[in-house]
């Protein structure tokens, strides 16, 4: 089932999120519904809290943007990476490494708009899959952008947070225009009013 991407505005993007149990038994439907809507708007990347349910649980999958490109753009994929399609519950960031990069972020709750931001280059990450297996992984370039937004998300922190003042200043008006529905997605959105 496609669920609604709730708009920026919205208070459950603002929200730390909560750890969930192995045995809860709304988390496969979630993270099936989850899937089904992140592909339903062409996304890379998804957070329970843009489905309004504020919870540790995000996906990210990299490797359509990995098939998408052409082998000469792949360049931010390090060697051997095909991207990812993956699960992560209860995620944590061990570590970020001291490199860092600038490239463009959009985000599926503030449709219209994107950045450039700077990252770390890679993350270790420990985190429990689908399976409910415990991981931990050390990934870069692009597969470990996708991370880092998708786990802010679950922190309460928006890739907005990043730009500079004046940056956000410039943003205001179109912001204000999404958390009101004047600017909308071709996908299901919430919208604060």
């Amino acid at each position: 089932m496609i669920l609604s991407i709730v708009s920026y505005g919205h208070d459950v993007l603002r929200q730390k999120c909560i750890e969930v149990e192995q045995h809860d038994p709304e988390l496969e439907a979630l993270i099936t519904n989850m899937w089904e809507t992140l592909y339903g708007a062409d996304g890379c990347g998804l957070a329970a809290p843009q489905v309004n349910v504020p919870v540790r649980v995000f996906l990210v999958d990299s490797k359509l943007t990995y098939e998408s490109m052409a082998e000469e753009d792949r360049e931010y994929f390090y060697d051997g990476d095909t991207g990812i399609h993956e699960t992560f519950i209860n995620a944590r960031i061990a570590e970020y490494s001291e490199d860092t990069w600038i490239d463009e972020e959009g985000c599926l709750s503030i449709p219209a708009i994107a950045r450039d931001v700077e990252r770390p280059w890679s993350i270790t990450i420990e985190y429990v899959d689908r399976q409910f297996q415990p991981q931990r992984k050390t990934f870069s370039g692009i597969t470990a952008r996708m991370i880092q937004h998708e786990y802010d998300h679950i922190e309460g922190i928006l890739y907005l947070d990043y730009l500079t003042p004046r940056q956000k200043s410039l943003l205001k008006d179109k912001l204000r225009k999404i958390s009101e529905g004047e600017i909308t997605a071709e996908y299901p959105m919430k919208f604060t009013k």
